[in-house]
């Protein structure tokens, strides 16, 4: 039986331990450069070093992006910037450039190689070439159908691993390399500053018929051209698994806390199932549930089984669920809570605990940090206590359905 990891990701230490938490086997973050997630929250090289020393200690490996295209006056900087993250520990790089996979054998020899997706690899030629040039790792290109990853697994080193992503938002572009933001806005989407704006509505405007406008739209006919659906695959991982892919990697390295949690934690049964039995895979309906109780699009499965059908017409965002406290602590009977979003006493909430089934619970006889009783919960981050039976480890998340919230 093939070893599955699951690679979840972390774009602030918040996110980085809730990936850990609720039981990733990876992480992938992103430096203060070379990152294709421009980011305040990615990681300086102290606060990577402090990453990495955490998920070892949870016997969790952490995968450093170095994915832009860096230009001639950023390439210089590379290899202190490999030199430092391989002092901290990183166990691999993920790199998009052969310019920098060299650098990388170069200066930090230690330190596996794994190949992006923004490589574009969609065929076996390509994925020997990249391992007898030393990567240990290839995340296959986005675009590519089932039978294809199989017939990459059986033309390659065994040695070779193949990545694939499972979850989360897709770029209209292959391999992710756009120009789109580049032409609207000025922020280059290789260089991890992309605006999005192929979730932005558009309309065809015909010469002679200035401001009427005609929506672009997808029917039986054809397709209108930018904006992609979310991929999810949580209930075909054993179609992966057979293709011979050895790492399920999540997107959302831009997303929330919340999101991190949630999605980690459905995969991380998920891929518990299909171990148990490769041949007789099927999930409990409430492993399914948890992926709509975050912010997504639209789910479809990509490429995976042919032609796509992964745009549609709305840029929006939809999400069952909302986050009202996360649990800071449990003593005397007494579960400590820190407020997120409002809510009132009496109300039923859901609680999102690590390893196990989401079970309801009341919130009831609410107090807040001087005994006082309180009505309604409304101010963020406040503590608010309130008794309880048993003990919920610190870090589980309790939500609503949108429909209850007052």
């Amino acid at each position: 039986m093939k070893k599955i990891e699951l690679l979840a990701p972390a774009g602030d230490m918040e996110s980085l331990i809730a990936a850990v938490r609720f039981g990733t086997d990876a992480v992938y973050v992103g430096g203060k450069e070379f990152s294709m997630r421009v980011s305040p929250q990615n990681f300086d090289l102290g606060e990577l070093c402090k990453a990495v020393e955490f998920a070892h200690s949870k016997n969790v490996k952490v995968y450093l992006t170095c994915n832009t295209l860096p230009r001639n006056n950023e390439i210089e900087r590379m290899p202190a910037f490999l030199k430092g993250a391989a002092e901290c520990g990183v166990d691999a790089f993920i790199v998009s450039d052969l310019g920098v996979l060299g650098l990388v054998k170069e200066w930090a020899p230690q330190v596996d190689v794994h190949v992006s997706t923004q490589m574009g690899v969609v065929n076996y030629e390509s994925a020997r070439r990249l391992y007898d040039m030393g990567a240990k790792r290839v995340v296959l290109a986005r675009e590519m159908s089932i039978d294809e990853i199989a017939e990459i697994r059986y033309k390659t080193p065994k040695e070779l691993e193949l990545e694939a992503f499972v979850h989360g938002a897709m770029c209209v572009s292959f391999s992710g390399r756009c120009l789109i933001s580049n032409y609207m806005t000025g922020r280059d989407a290789n260089r991890g500053d992309c605006a999005q704006p192929c979730r932005w509505k558009y309309a065809l405007v015909e010469e002679k018929r200035p401001g009427q406008y005609f929506p672009v739209v997808e029917d039986e006919e054809g397709t209108f051209f930018f904006n992609s659906k979310d991929l999810c695959m949580i209930e075909h991982l054993d179609d992966l698994y057979r293709a011979g892919i050895t790492s399920f990697k999540i997107e959302g390295r831009a997303k929330s806390s919340y999101y991190v949690s949630v999605v980690t934690n459905a995969y991380r049964h998920a891929v518990d199932k299909l171990l148990e039995d490769p041949e007789n895979f099927s999930l409990d309906d409430w492993i399914v549930r948890e992926v709509y109780k975050v912010s997504h699009r639209e789910y479809c499965t990509g490429f995976y089984y042919g032609y796509p059908t992964q745009v549609y017409d709305t840029g929006g965002f939809v999400s069952d669920s909302l986050v009202v406290a996360i649990v800071e602590g449990y003593e005397n009977g007494e579960l400590v809570l820190s407020q997120r979003n409002r809510f009132f006493d009496g109300d039923i909430a859901e609680v999102l605990e690590p390893g196990k089934k989401p079970y309801p619970i009341k919130l009831h006889n609410l107090r807040d940090e001087e005994g006082n009783k309180v009505a309604v919960a409304n101010r963020a981050a406040a503590k608010i206590i309130m008794p309880y039976p048993n003990p919920i480890v610190p870090g589980a998340i309790m939500r609503m359905d949108k429909k209850d919230i007052k």
